[in-house]
């Protein structure tokens, strides 16, 4: 019997979970097979903020697994709400990959050669609030679409098709903002005209990692040494990356304390060094006019440990003001 993968019919999301199919079945030795899943992110237009960030990608998949029409959900990890779902457990994290955000500029510009008054679009708040910090003359737009379609907007840009415009929507924008490990995965990084440093620019907490969630009777427990425990789960352990899980969890518990959505104007970024686990996070007013950023690091290399990491951070981040310019919880 195969095991059934449950993702979205984007090129973005099919990408990755084939990558992350043939790789548990080569660790597991079992056949699996692609359960395309329409979420509501897919279905309605508008504004993704509008919509209750991110996470309107995630429920259908969330759903199907509940109901047994797929055994394991590859997800975007940033995608992923905060809040643990009944029934459901994030079973592995593997290695993630880059964690910045990139320009994707018409003629190789950089943000600081665009001209005043240039259009860049971003659907996400937190890149939207940090280009506007950086440069407060430039204009960003809200734009909705798959990867492909963002970079169909800025002129010349490697890959662009030139027979599928969309009235309006094609060549319209000066740059697009985009995640390095999307077009890494989807062999695009050839239109990127800058990287942004995590000074300039955090990413968004679980940016570059995936997460793989499948029921909580078939995940792995990981307070045991995998004796007994089922072909999956043994697959999935297999896959998990324990310094990915650790800094994920820390950028993520930043989010969980400060109440935000994955929309919200929050960056984290964690990082493993030797002994120590590194996290620095920003709160930015969408209008790019206030940020606030901290950082900390701690010797406590557990998901405990890391929990406790993000919470300390989010909490440096109210103390020094974050609730003040972002809609947060300031209690």
């Amino acid at each position: 019997m195969s095991v059934r993968i449950g993702t979205r019919a984007s090129k973005l999301a099919l990408t990755q979970t084939q990558q992350t199919a043939d790789r548990l079945a080569a660790v597991g030795g079992f056949p699996v097979e692609l359960v395309h899943i329409r979420t509501e992110g897919d279905v309605r237009t508008g504004s993704l903020s509008q919509m209750g960030g991110t996470g309107v990608f995630v429920a259908a998949l969330r759903d199907s697994l509940l109901a047994e029409t797929c055994d394991v959900a590859v997800h975007s990890l940033k995608d992923l709400p905060t809040g643990a779902e009944p029934g459901l457990t994030i079973a592995a994290t593997p290695k993630r990959v880059d964690v910045r955000d990139v320009l994707c500029a018409r003629n190789g510009l950089t943000l600081a050669e665009l001209p005043g008054g240039a259009k860049i679009g971003t659907g996400s708040p937190r890149r939207a609030a940090q280009l506007r910090a950086a440069r407060p003359d430039i204009e960003v737009l809200d734009i909705r679409g798959n990867v492909d379609t963002r970079l169909g907007r800025v002129p010349g840009l490697p890959g662009n098709a030139t027979d599928d415009v969309v009235e309006g929507k094609s060549n319209d924008l000066d740059a697009v903002v985009l995640a390095a490990a999307g077009l890494e995965r989807m062999g695009r990084l050839d239109t990127v005209t800058e990287y942004f440093e995590t000074s300039v620019m955090l990413p968004a907490p679980g940016q570059g990692a995936l997460a793989i969630e499948c029921r909580t009777s078939d995940a792995p427990q990981r307070d045991q040494t995998g004796g007994g425990e089922g072909v999956l789960a043994q697959a999935l352990s297999a896959l998990n990356d324990d310094d990915t899980r650790l800094a994920v969890t820390a950028e993520r518990a930043v989010l969980a304390r400060l109440e935000a959505g994955c929309a919200a104007p929050v960056g984290a970024y964690a990082f493993r060094k030797g002994s120590m686990l590194h996290l620095e996070a920003v709160v930015c007013a969408v209008d790019g006019t206030r940020t606030v950023r901290e950082k900390k690091a701690t010797d406590g290399l557990t998901e405990v440990g890391a929990t406790l990491l993000g919470i300390e951070v989010a909490e440096q981040l109210l103390a020094a003001g974050a609730a003040e310019i972002a809609d947060l919880a300031a209690s």
